[in-house]
């Protein structure tokens, strides 16, 4: 039998707009439903995180297929790294997945710790500011085969304050 839902709490974010302002935006209306896709917003809200590895990052965003393989922007396909100015030196930074340069999309993860080897490989575009303890419950959820969490970890609501 199934567990019910149960909330875990609520994670605010700044983007680094100043810094990567199409990266940010992209983020930005995929979290507001800004962005439609015939007629029908599209977003974060009721997407999972489908990838976590303690002491490293969670994964989430993949809206389109759920599983990490999914990809669209609010351009259109893929877009280019915008720069790599912001470093992954701490936890709580939110970046750009990626399979290569040039390739982000919707999904994104947010770091649980220093991961300066990821520098240059994929963009910083903003950071937590409350909820970190969200994160690090989400980090310790029991996982299966590739890095899969065995409770579906959903994105509930998002939007902008």
């Amino acid at each position: 039998m199934p567990f019910p839902p149960q909330e875990v709490g609520r994670m605010k974010v700044e983007l680094f707009a100043d810094v990567v302002p199409k990266t940010a935006e992209n983020f930005r209306q995929f979290c507001t439903g800004e962005f439609r896709k015939d007629g029908v917003p599209i977003g974060f809200k009721g997407c999972t995180f489908h990838r976590v590895i303690k002491d490293f990052m969670i994964q989430g965003g993949d809206f389109v297929n759920g599983d990490g393989t999914g990809i669209c922007s609010i351009y259109r396909g893929p877009f280019a790294d915008e720069n790599f100015r912001m470093k992954h030196s701490a936890p709580g930074l939110l970046s750009m997945a990626n399979s290569g340069p040039g390739t982000n999309g919707c999904q994104f993860f947010i770091t649980c710790t220093k991961c300066d080897w990821l520098d240059g490989k994929h963009v910083v575009f903003g950071k937590v500011v409350d909820g970190l303890l969200v994160m690090r419950k989400i980090e310790n959820v029991p996982t299966g085969p590739n890095n899969k969490p065995k409770l579906p970890i959903l994105i509930a609501q998002c939007g902008e304050m």
